[in-house]
């Protein structure tokens, strides 16, 4: 697959030229494409234009170790994609443990918030993405890596949250933080494709090799905070159906 139709594919499929695009992106399920990662990132930029701005999940998941945007991988789990995205020229990083990476005009507004906790609130990178009325696409994933529904989750005041810790440097010295995070295991995060498909609002068709889903932050936000709102827990699997992560979660 070449730069060129790479490129149509994105706009067919949606991408707004000048818009804010996060991306959660399994290569394996894309390649092959011309220039491998680097030329997937080229043609996501080339979709937006000079104008919009590029946005990936950055972290690294390491809790033990202080995070350190010049030098920290990303988590292995968020693809080869998003680990060279940050290290490319010109990309912002956040400065701090749940980092995104963005490229482009609005990267630094993006970006710039402190550490978040829990992860995924409005004063995030995610909800910053929401704010500028962006859109999500997924690479060759599901809503299961959709970061926008823990934002949602958010808005929504889900009563579940389960222990978390990462280390930070505070005076030259490392320091754990605990905190409390609306984690579990996202699957049932997969429900978001009916809520949008139903709605006509969620455009899907082939990128690369593979499928590509895209969607309007505001958007999946909107209907899952109404789902929410009639079920809090709608995003756990039910008590004892052998998912250890949600029963953490409840």
């Amino acid at each position: 697959m070449n730069h060129g139709q790479l490129v149509r594919q994105l706009r067919d499929l949606g991408v707004v030229a000048g818009g804010v695009l996060l991306v959660h992106t399994a290569f394996r399920a894309i390649r092959p494409v011309e220039g491998g990662p680097d030329g997937l990132i080229d043609a996501l930029l080339a979709a937006i234009g000079p104008d919009g701005t590029l946005v990936m999940p950055s972290w690294s998941g390491d809790d033990e170790q202080p995070f350190d945007p010049a030098r920290s991988p990303a988590a292995a789990d968020l693809g080869v994609v998003a680990d060279r995205f940050w290290r490319r020229p010109g990309v912002r990083r956040s400065a701090h443990a749940h980092a995104f990476a963005a490229y482009g005009k609005l990267a630094e507004r993006v970006t710039a918030d402190p550490l978040p906790l829990p992860p995924h609130i409005p004063q995030s990178p995610v909800g910053r993405v929401y704010e500028l009325d962006g859109q999500v696409l997924l690479l060759g994933v599901g809503h299961d890596a959709d970061t926008m529904l823990h934002l949602a989750e958010l808005i929504a005041s889900v009563p579940y949250r389960t222990p978390a810790r990462l280390t930070v440097i505070e005076n030259g010295r490392p320091v754990r933080l605990r905190y409390a995070e609306n984690n579990h295991c996202c699957e049932r995060f997969a429900q978001a494709d009916d809520w949008l498909r139903a709605a006509g609002l969620q455009r899907e068709g082939p990128v690369g090799h593979g499928h590509g889903r895209l969607a309007r932050a505001r958007d999946i936000v909107r209907l899952a905070t109404a789902h929410l709102a009639a079920d809090p827990l709608l995003f756990l699997h039910q008590q004892g159906a052998g998912c250890a992560e949600c029963d953490l979660a409840r």
